[in-house]
C-alpha cells in the first residue's frame, strides 16, 4: 500500500490531495490567498478525516513552481517541514510538467505560464519526459509552436497574448495531477533532499540578459 500527500500552491488557487495505490482518494482547494493560513490545518484535517497518520505516507509530492513567489514558497515550506518532521521522502514536481500532462496529446508539448514583464515560463515535454524548461519571450514561444509542439496554457490572458500561436486552453492543474510523476519517482527511488530542494524559478542567464540589453545600451550611448 502506497500513500501520498500532494501539495500545489503555485497557481491562483492552492490544492491538496491524498492518494493511495495509484488513485486520488481525497482532495481540497484553498481559494485565492488563503493558502498561507489554511494549508497546514487543511492537510491535518484531511489526514484525520482519512484516518491516516503522517508516518504512513510513502512520500510527499509538492509542486515547486514556477508560479507566484509567495504561493510557491508556502507550499514548498510546508512540504519540507512535514518531510523533515516525519522523516518522509520528498518529491518536487514542476508545474510545467503538470500542465504539459494536462494537454493529453501525443508528441511534443510546450506548456506555457505567464512570467510577467512580457515573458513566459515554457516547458517542453514528450509525455512525462522533460526536454527543457526556460524563460521565453512571446516570439520564442511562437517559434516553439512553429517547430511542431502543441502549446498548452491554463491562463486566459496568456491565450489573449499568444492568440496567433494557436494555443490550447486547459484547466489549471491541481495537486492530484502530480500523482503519476510522484509514483514514477518512487518506483525509481528518486527523491529530493528536503534540506536543499528549492523553488523552480526559471531565469534568463546573465549572458542572455546582457545580449538582450546590449542594443538598447548601444543606442543610449550613441545618443549622448
Amino acid at each position: 500500500m502506497m500513500r501520498f500527500l500532494l501539495i500545489d500552491t503555485c497557481g491562483a488557487e492552492g490544492s491538496i490531495a491524498l492518494a493511495e495505490d495509484g488513485r486520488v482518494v481525497a482532495s481540497d482547494t484553498l481559494p485565492g490567498r488563503s493558502a498561507s493560513e489554511r494549508l497546514v490545518p487543511a492537510i491535518r484535517q484531511m489526514l484525520e478525516a482519512a484516518g491516516w497518520g503522517l508516518g504512513e505516507l510513502a512520500a510527499i509530492g509538492v509542486v515547486h513552481g514556477p508560479g507566484s513567489f509567495t504561493g510557491v514558497r508556502v507550499g514548498l515550506s510546508a512540504a519540507k517541514g512535514l518531510s523533515e518532521a516525519g522523516r518522509i521522502p520528498l518529491i518536487a514536481v514542476s508545474r510545467l510538467a503538470l500542465l504539459a500532462a494536462a494537454a493529453k496529446v501525443d508528441g511534443k508539448v510546450c506548456a506555457v505560464l505567464d512570467a510577467g514583464r512580457g515573458e513566459f515560463y515554457c516547458g517542453s515535454y514528450i509525455g512525462r519526459r522533460k526536454i527543457n524548461e526556460a524563460l521565453l519571450t512571446a516570439e520564442e514561444v511562437a517559434t516553439a509552436a512553429a517547430d511542431g509542439a502543441a502549446v498548452v496554457v491554463c491562463e486566459q490572458h496568456v491565450v489573449d497574448t499568444l492568440g496567433t500561436v494557436g494555443v490550447r486552453l486547459v484547466s489549471e492543474p491541481a495537486a492530484g495531477g502530480a500523482l503519476p510523476f510522484v509514483t514514477e519517482k518512487v518506483a525509481a527511488n528518486e527523491f529530493d533532499n528536503a534540506a536543499t530542494v528549492d523553488a523552480n524559478y526559471l531565469r534568463r542567464t546573465d549572458l542572455e540578459i546582457f545580449a538582450k540589453n546590449a542594443p538598447l545600451n548601444a543606442a543610449k550611448g550613441a545618443g549622448r
